[in-house]
C-alpha cells in the first residue's frame, strides 16, 4: 500500500474541516460565544487527533467516514483544552498557530465559555443519533466512554493539573511520564482506540492500537518539548522558550535534549513495530509515527 503522507494528511484535514463546518456552522443567531468557539476551532490546526481516529478505524478494516462524528468530537475537545491552556491562569500565551489566542480576542470570560461550549458540543456529537447513524449502539457508547474518560480527571485534565503543580518541583522522570501520558497521551490514545472500537476491531487489533497510541502520545509530547526549546517561533506560530521560563517539567529538562530525542525515536520505533502486524491498512499510522518526531510545528 503506497501512501503519500503529505497528500494523506491534506485530504484527511479537508474531510475533517468539512465535517466540523457541518456540525458547528456559522450562525449569526449564535452570537459572540459561537464566534469565539469557531475562532479557535478553525484557526488552522493539524487535526492530528481526528486523523488518528480515522486512521485507527482504517487500520482495522473500517470505513473512516463512519467514525467522522467521533473524530470531530475529539478535535472539539482538543481545541477547548488549548483555549483554556492559553489563559493567564494556565500558560498565559498571547499567540496560538500564528494568531492571537482566544482570550486576547474575546476576553478571558468568553474564552472560558468558548472552551466549555466546545467540550459540551463534543458530548452532544458523541451521543447524537443522526451522527452515529446505524453503527451498533454499544460501540458508540463504548467509544464515547473512552473519549470522555481520556478528557477527564484521570486523563487530560488530570495531566494538566499535575503539570501546574509540578512547576514548583524538581524535575523528575517519573513525574514527567505521569503528566504527559495524561495531558497529551490520553486523548491521542483515545483517538485510536475509539476509531478501532467503532470499526469493530477484535481484542488483539484494538490492543495494538492502544499500545501504539500510548507510545506516539509520549513521542508527540517529547517533540513538542524539543520544539519549544529549539524550534522557530515564526514557524510554530507561538513563542518558544516558554517551558523553561515557567519551570515546566519537560523531557528535555529531565533528560537533556539529546536523550529526550533518542527516547522519542525509540518510542516511534516501538509503535511502528506494534502496528506493523496490522498489515498494509496500517501504513498511514506507520508514517504518522515517523512524522510526529520529525515535524517542525
Amino acid at each position: 500500500m503506497s501512501v503519500d503522507l503529505k497528500q494523506y494528511l491534506a485530504q484527511r484535514r479537508q474531510m475533517v474541516d468539512a465535517a466540523l463546518e457541518a456540525w458547528l456552522p456559522a450562525d449569526e443567531s449564535g452570537g459572540v460565544i459561537l464566534k469565539a468557539m469557531r475562532y479557535s476551532l478553525f484557526a488552522g490546526g493539524k487535526r492530528l487527533r481526528p486523523i488518528l481516529c480515522l486512521a485507527g478505524a482504517e487500520a482495522v478494516g473500517g470505513d473512516p467516514r463512519r467514525v467522522m462524528f467521533c473524530a470531530c468530537a475529539l478535535e472539539m475537545i482538543h481545541t477547548y483544552s488549548l483555549i483554556h491552556d492559553d489563559l493567564p491562569a494556565m500558560d498565559d500565551d498571547d499567540y496560538r498557530r500564528g494568531v492571537p489566542t482566544n482570550h486576547k480576542v474575546f476576553g478571558q470570560g468568553m474564552a472560558v465559555l468558548a472552551g466549555d461550549g466546545l467540550l459540551t458540543q463534543a458530548m452532544v456529537l458523541l451521543t447524537d443519533a443522526a451522527a452515529v447513524g446505524d453503527l451498533p449502539a454499544e460501540r458508540a457508547r463504548q467509544a464515547a466512554n473512552v473519549v470522555m474518560r481520556a478528557a477527564g480527571h484521570l486523563g487530560m485534565v488530570g495531566g494538566q493539573a499535575a503539570d501546574l503543580l509540578a512547576e514548583t518541583m524538581e524535575p523528575d522522570l517519573a513525574m514527567v511520564d505521569y503528566i504527559h501520558a495524561r495531558k497529551t497521551g490520553a486523548l491521542i490514545c483515545a483517538s485510536l482506540e475509539a476509531g478501532g472500537i467503532l470499526a469493530g476491531a477484535d481484542r488483539d487489533r484494538l490492543s495494538r492500537l492502544v499500545r501504539y497510541g500510548r507510545r506516539i502520545g509520549l513521542a508527540f509530547q517529547i517533540a513538542d518539548d524539543l520544539l519549544d526549546l529549539e524550534g522557530d517561533a515564526e514557524t510554530l506560530g507561538k513563542a518558544t522558550g516558554a517551558d523553561a521560563a515557567k519551570g515546566k517539567m519537560t523531557y528535555p529538562a529531565v533528560l537533556g535534549p539529546a536523550q529526550a530525542r533518542q527516547t522519542g525515536q525509540r518510542l516511534v520505533e516501538e509503535a511502528v513495530a506494534i502496528i506493523a502486524e496490522l498489515g498494509p491498512p496500517a501504513r498511514p499510522l506507520e508514517l504518522l509515527a515517523h512524522y510526529i518526531m520529525s515535524r517542525t510545528h
